[in-house]
């Protein structure tokens, strides 16, 4: 079977920067070691699942065994656990406009991603995609696909001027 340990690695910083977390943050929720979390992102390929893995599942409210889907290619985006909250809030909420706090709240969350903008400012785009409220699972599929095919465009490196 057929394991994607960069797709994993991905989606578990995708997960821990959604909840506003650090590797740190999130290995002292888990109860594991930071180095834990760093072997987790980095994508590096073993031959049996990391028994850290559902510790991290659970500290990043996802549903259970849906890192081990996201590895074996089964999901995209891993389902939040029921005992979790479905929304997760900002650090700091109150340094965000309403309107985004208002979109950050309204349908399933169906990716996040935080894109550096490649200058030597540091400076980042987060950008939280969400479908429509009581979406039917075809049309989470379908914005799902919109999403990655825009995603694609977005790290494209710009053309030299």
């Amino acid at each position: 079977m057929e394991r994607d340990w960069k797709r994993l690695a991905d989606a578990i910083k995708r997960g821990r920067e959604a909840a506003g977390m650090t590797q740190k943050d999130l290995a002292e929720k888990a109860g594991i070691a930071e180095g834990s979390v760093q072997n987790l992102e980095s994508g590096r390929e073993r031959s049996r699942i990391p028994q850290s893995l559902a510790k991290v599942e659970q500290a990043i409210g996802w549903a259970p065994g849906s890192g081990v889907a996201v590895l074996r290619g089964t999901i995209g985006q891993p389902p939040r656990s029921s005992e979790e909250p479905a929304k997760a809030k900002p650090r700091n909420q109150s340094d965000l406009p309403l309107r985004v706090v208002d979109e950050l709240e309204d349908g399933p969350l169906l990716d996040s991603t935080v894109l550096n903008l490649g200058d030597d400012s540091g400076a980042r785009m987060i950008v939280v995609v969400r479908g429509k409220p009581d979406a039917s699972p075809e049309e989470i599929q379908e914005a799902l696909l919109a999403w990655r095919r825009m995603e694609r465009r977005i790290q494209q490196p710009p053309e030299s001027e």
